[in-house]
């Protein structure tokens, strides 16, 4: 898969932003929607602290590897997707995470049967899909080819 594009995709549909803020949901969060632990030297920093660019990306990639793990231990087959559709499978995870990602048993079905008419259509019979608007009928389509 082209990691990189799957970063500049992530960029442009979460956002980047160079200092500790509060998510929606009250969580300290930076650069790419990444929600800072206790391991992180961020943990305890106020809110407005900025993040350097490097460090914004250095976490995303941890998080990104995250991401793939639990794909790879959940649903072992998203790697023969071919590019484009993995990185639609990375991106959903993403944002989602991997116990709400999981929950999308039609459109998981339809895609392991690589039936992506249907799975492009399951992804847009969702609260998520109403939530993120524009991203989720652009993945969609991307599913579809």
């Amino acid at each position: 898969m082209d990691r990189e594009k799957l970063i500049q995709e992530l960029v442009q549909d979460e956002g980047m932003v160079l200092k500790i803020y509060v998510d929606s949901l009250g969580h300290e969060t930076f650069g790419v929607g990444h929600l800072i632990i206790e391991s992180d030297e961020e943990c305890g920093e106020p809110v407005g602290t900025e993040v350097s660019i490097s460090r914004a990306l250095e976490c995303l990639d941890s998080d990104l590897n995250g991401i793939f793990t639990d794909l790879d231990r959940n649903v072992p087959w998203w790697r023969e997707l071919d590019d484009d559709r993995q990185r639609v499978v990375a991106n959903m995870c993403f944002n989602l995470g991997i116990n709400r990602f999981l929950q999308f048993k039609k459109f998981l079905a339809a895609l392991e049967e690589r039936d992506y008419e249907t799975a492009s259509v399951e992804m847009l019979d969702s609260r998520w899909a109403r939530q993120v608007g524009d991203r989720s009928r652009r993945l969609s389509q991307r599913m579809r080819g």
